[in-house]
């Protein structure tokens, strides 16, 4: 349970950065999630990532990874999941819940619950519970070291 964090930050984001920073024509261009990508067709990519464990199937697009490696934004879905977070969480996250939600339960007790609708930052340093029904959300990630982003 040590690193689940930075186990889902890796599997969330393992794609090859070339694909998702530069066009194959090797031109830089902005990312966009459309409407129709929110409504889950950007899940069907075929660079998406899909992992199962216990049960949760959970599927992520990053739809980009900066040059430098330590920015990182997409989209991800998921089942039912609860862990706990021991060890600091690792990376700056901000996410905007499009369905679902979770409940964040921090170590000193205090519980925040974001719904569709409503987005989130999650510091690097937090630790707690995390805790949903499921969910799908547009997610924005920064590692000052780029640690977790590759």
């Amino acid at each position: 349970m040590k690193r689940i964090i930075a186990g889902l930050a890796t599997i969330c984001l393992t794609v090859i950065s070339a694909s998702v920073a530069y066009s194959t024509d090797g031109v830089v261009r902005p990312a966009k999630i459309s409407t129709a990508d929110q409504s889950g067709s950007i899940f069907e990519r075929p660079d998406t990532v899909k992992h199962e464990r216990k049960g949760n199937t959970t599927l992520d697009v990053t739809t980009l990874l900066s040059s430098d490696k330590k920015f990182a934004s997409g989209m991800y879905r998921s089942g039912k999941t609860r862990f706990e977070i021991i060890e600091p969480y690792g990376v700056d996250e901000f996410m905007y819940f499009i369905e679902g939600g979770v409940t964040l339960t921090s170590s000193d007790g205090s519980e925040m619950t974001i719904a569709a609708g409503e987005a989130v930052t999650i510091p690097k340093e937090w630790t707690g519970t995390w805790d949903t029904e499921g969910y799908t959300k547009i997610w924005v990630i920064y590692s000052e070291d780029g640690s977790g982003l590759e």
